[in-house]
């Protein structure tokens, strides 16, 4: 059999970042924590966690970790059918995604306010870019995500969503500083422009499928969706931005497209896992929903 208390400190340490932080979620000490992992991985005979800040799951970590979270989401499903068996201390279920910070400011929260309002359900969001969200599916550390990975993660169901429409923009004034003679390679290697973070290749990837040479300029890094937006709109730089944040903008004439009628599409993906099923298709259901309002019909 599997020793539950252990492997709920495995997985309480990947979630919460650390032993310390697991150690006060389980209400136990952190030297606790540590020995039942120790325990644990004496009794697997392999590493399940790599000690690091923040720790990092082995291939097997991974997967028992995995496996405990889906253990409390089937626990937190049967809880509510059935009060009595869960203990006076336990609240409602937490159902733990991961999801773009693009997709959460402009299209994602609507089907999550819906869902939790439907089923009590609480949601942990962990923000990744869209090509990286899967690893965290992968690696267990969430049971869903939105991912422009179309490749299934073992375990787990995926449909496509359709795709998050991304525009070139920046304010009027922007433009006419930076582009008296229009939008061309050489005024894009000297105008400023906004990224992200160091994973963010949306700019570059719209210059490169536009005018066909790598994006080289100055760059403002911006690590917010809603700071973007207001740095597009202040001047600051030109940016790739969500369609269904942008738009409002442009009829206002509060910013305009470098080039009109470029877009980039960015296709996504929702992937969930398999166990646990009624929490997740009820939010696979609010998701897919919004997706058929908010974002471009998959291909």
């Amino acid at each position: 059999m599997l020793d539950y208390p252990s492997l709920a400190a495995l997985a309480a340490v990947l979630r919460e970042g650390g032993f310390e932080r697991a150690a006060a979620v389980l209400g136990v000490t952190p030297s606790a924590v540590s020995q039942r992992i120790r325990a644990l991985e004496e009794r697997v005979g392999a590493t399940l966690v790599v000690r690091s800040q923040p720790p990092v799951p082995t291939e097997a970590g991974a997967r028992l970790s995995a496996h405990m979270e889906r253990v409390r989401l089937l626990e937190g499903e049967l809880a509510a059918d059935l009060p009595l068996l869960a203990g006076a201390e336990e609240g409602p279920a937490t159902l733990r995604v991961a999801v773009t910070a693009d997709s959460l400011g402009s299209w994602f929260l609507p089907a999550a306010a819906r869902f939790s309002a439907a089923t009590g359900t609480l949601l942990d969001l962990v923000l990744d870019g869209e090509d990286h969200t899967a690893a965290r599916l992968r690696n267990g550390e969430v049971l869903a995500a939105v991912t422009a990975d179309p490749a299934p993660v073992s375990g787990c169901r995926t449909r496509p969503l359709g795709a998050l429409r991304y525009l070139a923009t920046a304010s009027p004034a922007f433009l006419a500083r930076h582009f008296p003679q229009g939008v061309d390679a050489a005024a894009l290697a000297r105008a400023p422009v906004l990224r992200f973070d160091r994973k963010d290749g949306l700019q570059a990837r719209w210059v490169e499928e536009t005018f066909g040479h790598p994006l080289a300029a100055p760059t403002h890094w911006v690590p917010s969706t809603q700071g973007f937006l207001d740095a597009s709109l202040a001047g600051l730089g030109w940016a790739m931005n969500p369609l269904p944040l942008v738009a409002a903008h442009l009829a206002a004439g509060r910013l305009a497209e470098l080039i009109p009628g470029r877009p980039l599409d960015v296709p996504l993906h929702w992937q969930h896992a398999r166990l646990g099923a009624r929490l997740l298709e009820a939010l696979t259901r609010e998701v897919a929903a919004e997706a058929r309002r908010s974002l471009v019909p998959p291909a």
